[in-house]
């Protein structure tokens, strides 16, 4: 079973201490091949297999480095750092798939305050905290301020993989809907003055003939501009400009307009 990070004053229990110098995982999971729960470590991204990162965060020397063993012959890549500060001056990519494995009571900046601080500055790699105590407070703020899991030590090797391979599951989850928005966006970007005109009058339920009187052209014209809005857009139907557009923000963002134009 996975041991405490050591004694670091009267605040730690006296049992983790006693374990600081043990070996973190003395075996294999039990009747479990090698193979088969270090394989699903890996994650297929397109067509190439990307092995995610742990960032383990923790004070005590001898827990990192039978953490980041462990890890490394699981199928991870391995970051470990001495302290939140450290992690701050070497920002992990976030480019990158992984998680962050932090312990909750550390010197100086403790952490859930590194939580604050990486969500402060966008940073969108799922945290797991570890901690030697059950704090149902401490739990709930985490889980609040978004932590993918808070695990109590001694934890099951198995348990702590488990929690490892869903945090990374949701990492490649939220990268995914990232560079799909992104695209949106992109397309988005690529309409023409005229056409931006006509996306934002066609999604707010108006048809090509209003849009047409509203823009002084002829309904002909508004027929080939919204035809290429949805080749841009990359949608077959109105339906699905109209929940591009929800996503976008753009629907409220025009709500918001006609409401300021109406308080005049």
């Amino acid at each position: 079973m996975l041991r405490g990070a050591g004694s670091r004053g009267t605040d730690r229990p006296s049992e983790m201490s006693r374990h600081t110098r043990r070996q973190l995982w003395p075996v294999e999971p039990a009747n479990v091949p090698f193979f088969s729960w270090s394989l699903s470590l890996f994650v297929s991204w397109g067509d190439t297999i990307v092995s995610a990162v742990v960032h383990v965060v923790d004070d005590d020397a001898s827990f990192r480095t039978s953490v980041e063993r462990r890890l490394k012959k699981a199928g991870y890549e391995v970051a470990t750092y001495p302290s939140a500060q450290h992690l701050l001056d070497r920002l992990p990519d976030e480019m990158s798939l992984g998680c962050i494995l932090l312990d909750v009571r550390i010197p100086g900046l403790s952490g859930p305050d590194l939580q604050g601080r990486l969500s402060e500055l966008g940073s969108t790699l799922p945290i797991l905290f570890l901690t030697g105590y059950t704090d149902v407070q401490i739990t709930v703020q985490a889980i609040k301020a978004g932590a993918e899991d808070v695990l109590i030590k001694p934890v099951v090797p198995a348990q702590l993989l488990g929690a490892i391979q869903r945090a990374v599951a949701n990492c490649e989850a939220v990268r995914d809907a990232k560079r799909r928005f992104n695209g949106v966006r992109a397309n988005l970007v690529s309409l023409t003055p005229r056409e931006r005109q006509v996306f934002e009058r066609v999604v707010r339920g108006k048809t090509n003939k209003h849009v047409a009187l509203e823009l002084g052209t002829t309904e002909r014209t508004i027929k080939a501009h919204r035809h290429r809005v949805m080749e841009k857009m990359q949608v077959q139907s109105l339906a699905e400009l109209v929940s591009l557009a929800e996503r976008l923000g753009t629907l409220a963002a025009d709500a918001s307009k006609t409401d300021q134009r109406k308080a005049k």
